[in-house]
């Protein structure tokens, strides 16, 4: 299976039966990047995090309680 890094365009080959590959296969919507690419974006991402400026929207999550299926 051969898949392409969204940002450089570079080609890799994978198993068809590896994880990776079927990781791929089973959700469309994931997209595939090279480890140097990855690994670019994992450090910037750090040094904005240590900035301060960064924001990371994300829902907080509801804790479920079990006490709560007893009232309801």
């Amino acid at each position: 299976m051969d898949v392409q890094c969204v940002i450089c365009d570079d080609i890799r080959s994978f198993d068809e039966f590896s994880v990776e590959a079927k990781r791929l296969k089973n959700r469309w919507i994931r997209t595939y990047l090279c480890p140097s690419c990855d690994e670019r974006i994992k450090n910037k991402t750090l040094k904005r995090k240590e900035t301060g400026n960064f924001k990371l929207f994300r829902e907080k999550k509801k804790e479920f309680l079990p006490d709560e299926i007893e009232k309801n």
